[in-house]
């Protein structure tokens, strides 16, 4: 049972990884083809989908699945929300 939590943890260090130098790379001026609000709605993407991980994997709430529902709907719904205020502003 360790050695499949091990693993688990692994992967999810792996994907956290990914995600922050997808966000670093999003942030730079590499990508200077997309319009900045574009970046800006990326970059949150990226967020949401650290966050989740967070949640799911770190917490261990990938076992709960009413809890599961519950904290990627708000994610969801902060994410759209952020992203509403961050179009208008």
């Amino acid at each position: 049972m360790r050695a499949a939590a091990h693993i688990v943890s692994l992967r999810a260090w792996g994907a956290l990884l990914a995600l922050t130098v997808l966000g670093t790379v999003l942030s730079q001026d590499a990508v200077s083809w997309l319009r900045p609000q574009y970046e800006g709605l990326a970059i949150l993407a990226v967020a949401i989908a650290k966050a989740r991980i967070i949640l799911l994997d770190y917490l261990g709430l990938r076992g709960a699945p009413s809890w599961r529902r519950a904290g990627v709907t708000c994610l969801v719904f902060a994410g759209l929300l952020l992203a509403g205020l961050y179009m208008v502003g």
